[in-house]
């Protein structure tokens, strides 16, 4: 993962020091150069040792290896956008929506490559593994995170799988009264916080039932009560932005559970068939 990347997808779960120090790595990469990690603890108030444990928690020998690190991926990319395409990027310049199109499509693709790096092929295999096996899937989420709940479920039942989707918080614990051992409950929380959805998670594991959150990249309440908690990183000063970073960066691990679902060929077969049009 580029490391300026990881700083950002790390950056939740940081101490204040570590997001002061992270915040001015992010905002001032290209001068890291002409930085000691004397004068960046100097320039940010803090210690030099707090410089170092921050490089060395996010898997660098010390802030020379993170430095060099930070300024190799910059020059890839400046490289990838320079030269053989330099005339189409000069248009880009002179072509406001083209460069917030292309604006927009980097910080997607970075939301995804952080997110795919936080969640280990082995925890979204098994998510796919649960759903596989259980009698009945849940899925609840609360304002934006519901349209996703309702998708998946959609695309859940496509398949043959026997896919409930709950939205009223208020009804949610009394919506799955009927959890049997094996059973499966998806949760979408973008920030984790909300009791109602805790309260439900913690009533169906109690039934016997696997419990699969899917919050942002932070410490949170609802991540406490998840047999598999998967993880989104999506970051941007500008909150439209960001709402449009998380949205992709959870639209592809729900994509990533659905494709291996269908690589079991009855699912696929059954998908096949219910999309067949209704004569």
């Amino acid at each position: 993962m580029a490391p300026l990347a990881k700083i950002r997808g790390e950056r939740d779960r940081m101490s204040a020091i570590e997001r002061r120090i992270a915040d001015f790595m992010l905002d001032n990469a290209h001068l890291l150069r002409d930085y000691s990690s004397q004068q960046l603890a100097n320039a940010l108030g803090s210690s030099q040792s707090s410089v170092v444990k921050f490089s060395q928690k996010l898997g660098f020998e010390g802030y020379p290896d993170l430095k060099f690190s930070i300024g190799e991926s910059l020059a890839r990319r400046e490289s990838a956008e320079g030269a053989p395409d330099a005339p189409a990027a000069a248009s880009l310049r002179d072509d406001p929506a083209a460069l917030l199109a292309e604006s927009l499509w980097r910080a997607k693709a970075e939301a995804v490559e952080v997110t795919r790096a936080l969640n280990s092929h082995t925890d979204v295999a098994a998510v796919a593994r649960a759903i596989r096996a259980a009698g009945k899937v849940y899925s609840i989420g609360v304002g934006n995170d519901g349209l996703y709940a309702r998708a998946i479920a959609i695309k859940l039942a496509l398949i043959g799988r026997t896919a409930i989707h709950l939205f009223d918080p208020a009804l949610m614990a009394i919506g799955t009264s009927s959890t049997m051992p094996g059973d499966v409950l998806l949760v979408l929380c973008e920030h984790g916080q909300e009791a109602a959805l805790c309260q439900t998670a913690r009533l169906f594991r109690k039934r016997g039932g696997k419990v699969v959150t899917i919050t942002r990249h932070t410490a949170n309440a609802l991540r406490a009560h998840a047999d598999i908690a998967l993880l989104v990183s999506a970051h941007d000063a500008r909150p439209q932005v960001e709402l449009l970073l998380y949205q992709a960066a959870l639209q592809h691990l729900l994509d990533l559970v659905f494709l291996l679902l269908c690589e079991d060929e009855a699912h696929l077969r059954k998908l096949v068939e219910n999309a067949a049009p209704i004569e």
